[in-house]
């Protein structure tokens, strides 16, 4: 079976506001996207979200969004190659300040929001965000949609990219729908569940097996510890094991499933 890193997006609370349920996420959970201070986040939110992922043994990888906290980096804003570069340059370096004194190194770069679906789809744009991760350190990881232009432009560019899969948001003819969602359409545990493994059964039929995989889900979607515990428990059940995709192999470790989020007994 496959070795599968689970992330959220985490830190995106800042000043008096409070978002996302990240002290339940953190322990579910192999890889964090700290926001890094445009979308959301703030120096205080990413000095605490570095120390509890540290505290969990959780890789950390920097959450570069659009500098648009009154649309919380969900609206697109057009954006230059320049731009974009300079976001991700500015955002990461951020955080590593963080996590250089936690005496963490940072794992990996996850766009966020409109910046994501943009650099996915836009050529000139994935160029830009994989010359700064190159410009940065060559051994970040990059996140990225599978078959898109950043996942493209990653391989060419000679980085490391990792599949995401969202288990908290539909896909329509297997296009994740990012935006185009209700509750509804996100569903419960069990909607959740049969949307991950069918996703991870279409990226095996297209990729293979010799890929880094990870399945994501938002921690402010509403319910989503329990959700997360939902897709562990399933892909447990599968034979999945579950470690970020820079822990040695020899560290694959399966965190105990928390029956409180699953609603306990």
């Amino acid at each position: 079976m496959t070795v599968i890193d689970l992330n959220a997006d985490l830190g995106e609370s800042f000043g008096v506001y409070t978002y996302g349920a990240d002290a339940e996420m953190m322990p579910l959970i192999t890889s964090a996207n700290i926001a890094c201070g445009g979308h959301g986040g703030d120096p205080a939110v990413m000095r605490t979200s570095v120390a509890l992922a540290h505290a969990h043994d959780v890789a950390v990888g920097a959450h570069v969004g659009l500098p648009d906290r009154l649309g919380f980096g969900r609206r697109e804003i057009p954006t230059t190659a320049q731009e974009a570069y300079d976001l991700c340059l500015y955002q990461v370096g951020a955080l590593d300040g963080f996590l250089r004194a936690q005496g963490t190194a940072m794992q990996h770069l996850k766009l966020h929001g409109s910046l994501y679906m943009m650099a996915n789809r836009d050529r000139d744009l994935a160029e830009a965000v994989c010359a700064a991760v190159t410009a940065l350190d060559p051994a970040l990881l990059i996140y990225v949609l599978p078959g898109s232009a950043l996942h493209t432009t990653a391989v060419e560019t000679g980085l490391t990219p990792v599949i995401e899969i969202f288990a908290d948001r539909p896909y329509r003819d297997g296009v994740v729908q990012m935006y185009d969602r209700t509750a509804e359409l996100i569903g419960g545990p069990d909607q959740v569940v049969t949307r991950t493994l069918s996703q991870l059964a279409a990226i095996s039929e297209t990729t293979g097996t010799d890929v880094h995989l990870t399945v994501c889900v938002h921690s402010d979607t509403p319910g989503a510890p329990a959700l997360l515990a939902a897709v562990r428990s399933a892909l447990t059940a599968e034979g999945h094991t579950f470690r970020s995709p820079t822990t040695p192999a020899s560290a694959t470790t399966r965190k105990p499933i928390l029956t409180a989020a699953l609603g306990g007994e």
